[in-house]
């Protein structure tokens, strides 16, 4: 890790690329938003739709459990074989199947198709990351806008915009799945039973059948049909309207650079085993648990439970929404007060979200509190994404694609642990697991960034020693760097 050094000119580029490079930006953005716009709906409908025997759930382990071989073995060989770009683009196409699926959703077709998305998934989002984290450094030696700041600002612009897929995926399944009856199946046998079945107290594989209503199969068709519409747009649109990282990696030495594929993967693997690296994974594991938990176990046990399936692409809409302004907000916010306070925050804020799901009983009538919940957990989650995400990309600088495939694959150990405990535990018990693993992560995170710190004093004091003993002027000891070894 070394402080950071004067800019290089990328070869070729004019000072107006500026907008070239934020168009790149918004593009890809928006590709994400449409492809996880038929993602995201689907799945937050799989512990509903498909709750019989925990096959939506299933589904889900088996999308994560492909997306850890994936980030193990995948990215940085499918980045350097097709390039990020097209790495993109073709990754996009791999989702298609596992919306099929769903127009007949059996263990042999949604579990093969689940493992499909998740092999797609770990050249998708390493390439994303990778991509924005050139283009920061390429925008930095034109506008001597430091990389870091273009970095949070770029990964802030890309979450606000794919964050938005929450609001059209799920405004769209609750369009076609409320039309026509959306009464909870609790209310329409005995009110009296929500509290007693819904909330802390639902247990998937004993209430499903009870509490979850089923749905006609011309409107998950319906669903479907537009999914995979929204998919094939996505894959266009990063073939036609992104340029291809070549223009912007000049001379930029990156993990994959002139490696051989398995020289590649020893990167990726070499980093998982860093102290760094290890004292993050308790964090990225409870991003993906609390992700998951919200989008699978808390609508299926106080929103569909309660109200009906048709309200939780509603409530799913504005947790969307809200993490899109968030991802915003925070990014800036972030820029006056630094990452510390904001993640202490969402950690205040989460522990005062955890206590309601634990002692509050849903009721007929109070349907506003599920949104009140929904908007303070997306605040959350855009903090936890933007600024882990970021501090990725600054603690381990050119391996960034060992990185950020690190960061997917322990996010997807959480969305695997949630999936697969779905159906067994009591949404207390998930509860309680995800509170002491952000305690836990958090203070694993504290240590990371008073290691950085220290390391950081120790380069600065060894260069005031440096100009004392060369005489050296003040304005000159600025451009003085030292190379240190993670």
């Amino acid at each position: 890790m070394s402080e950071e050094k004067s800019p290089v000119p990328v070869e070729g580029l004019k000072p107006n690329e500026t907008w070239r490079i934020m168009k790149n930006v918004v593009v890809i953005s928006l590709a994400f938003m449409v492809h996880f716009t038929a993602y995201s709906g689907a799945a937050n409908l799989q512990s509903s739709i498909n709750a019989e025997a925990g096959l939506g759930t299933a589904s889900l382990a088996a999308v994560y459990a492909g997306l850890i071989f994936s980030n193990i073995f995948l990215p940085v060989v499918v980045i350097k074989w097709l390039g990020t770009k097209w790495a993109i683009s073709l990754s996009f196409i791999t989702y298609m199947p596992y919306i099929a699926a769903q127009l007949y959703p059996t263990f042999y077709t949604m579990i093969p198709a689940g493992l499909i998305v998740g092999l797609g998934g770990g050249p998708l989002w390493c390439a994303k990351c990778t991509y924005l984290s050139v283009v920061s450094e390429a925008h930095n030696t034109l506008s001597n806008i430091s990389a870091e700041a273009l970095l949070v600002r770029f990964l802030g612009l890309f979450f606000m915009i794919f964050q938005m897929n929450q609001v059209w995926g799920n405004l769209i399944s609750s369009l076609v799945l409320s039309s026509g009856n959306n009464t909870a199946a609790v209310t329409a046998v005995n009110e009296s039973m929500i509290p007693v079945l819904c909330g802390a107290n639902f247990l998937p594989s004993a209430d499903a059948g009870e509490a979850l209503p089923t749905q006609p199969p011309e409107k998950i068709q319906m669903i479907s049909g537009i999914y995979l519409a929204c998919m094939a747009g996505a894959a266009l649109i990063v073939a036609v309207g992104v340029d291809s990282m070549k223009r912007y990696d000049s001379g930029r030495s990156g993990s994959g650079g002139g490696l051989s594929g398995m020289a590649l993967l020893a990167v990726t693997l070499k980093l998982m085993a860093e102290p760094t690296q290890l004292l993050l994974v308790i964090i990225n594991i409870f991003i993906g648990l609390q992700q998951a938990f919200f989008g699978a176990d808390f609508t299926a046990a106080f929103v569909s439970c309660a109200v009906g399936t048709g309200s939780v692409g509603f409530v799913m809409m504005t947790y969307g929404l809200s993490d899109a302004i968030g991802c915003v907000v925070t990014g800036y916010v972030a820029k006056l007060t630094g990452r510390l306070p904001l993640l202490c925050g969402a950690t205040i804020v989460h522990a005062s979200l955890f206590t309601a799901v634990l002692t509050w009983r849903p009721h007929a009538g109070e349907e506003y509190v599920l949104y009140i919940i929904a908007v303070l957990w997306g605040v959350c989650d855009s903090i936890w994404i933007v600024q882990i995400n970021a501090y990725y990309g600054l603690l381990f600088p050119g391996r960034e694609e060992a990185a950020f495939s690190n960061f997917r694959l322990w996010e997807s150990v959480g969305y695997i642990i949630a999936y697969v405990i779905s159906p067994y535990l009591r949404t207390s018990a998930k509860t309680y697991l995800m509170f002491g693993m952000m305690i836990v992560g958090v203070a694993c995170y504290f240590i990371v960034e008073y290691q950085q710190h220290i390391k950081k004093r120790k380069l600065e004091n060894k260069k005031k020693d440096l100009c004392y003993i060369t005489n050296t002027t003040s304005k000159g000891c600025d451009n003085i760097a030292f190379q240190t070894i993670e």
